[in-house]
């Protein structure tokens, strides 16, 4: 079986049963609802304890929740069709370069951490139509400058 085949086998056992994604990480546990819902759908992986649970409320095989506790190949074909998921494509396109103006200036030369990282999403009821607030934090990542010697600094934090 690949991967992708188990994907589809938990989204039909989720649609069949009529389960949300609340329900499912719930019953799972030990992770943010964005974690879990990115191991159903093949981008994370699941501790073994948290794959046991998934192969049983999916009654899985012992091989099926093996692959639940493996590290998968990540990412998709870019740029993303799906609108929603481009939109955050967009936002990155436009808004990136500010971003990282904004970044070094107030941490230096680096990299925000997306391994390091923390995501929440909350809904903001509002009566011209609900938001969607995001909040992401990441560990900030200065780059190496190997070979640095004398009074050159080795790492890329502020000045």
């Amino acid at each position: 079986m690949k991967r992708e085949d188990l994907t589809e086998k938990l989204l039909d056992t989720k649609r069949e049963n009529g389960w949300s994604w609340k329900y499912i990480c719930e019953q799972i546990g030990g992770y943010s609802e964005v974690l879990i819902v990115g191991a159903i759908l093949g981008q994370m992986k699941l501790t073994r304890p948290q794959a046991e649970a998934a192969g049983k409320l999916f009654a899985l095989s012992g091989a099926e929740i093996t692959m639940l506790n493996e590290t998968p190949m990540r990412g998709m074909a870019m740029p993303p069709t799906d609108p929603l998921i481009y939109r955050f494509y967009e936002l990155v396109m436009v808004n990136g370069p500010a971003w990282k103006a904004l970044i070094e200036e107030e941490y230096g030369d680096g990299i925000m951490s997306a391994i390091d990282f923390d995501m929440t999403m909350e809904r903001l009821p509002n009566p011209r139509g609900d938001r969607v607030k995001i909040v992401m934090s990441g560990k900030f990542l200065p780059y190496k400058y190997y070979g640095a010697s004398g009074n050159v600094p080795e790492y890329g934090y502020k000045e």
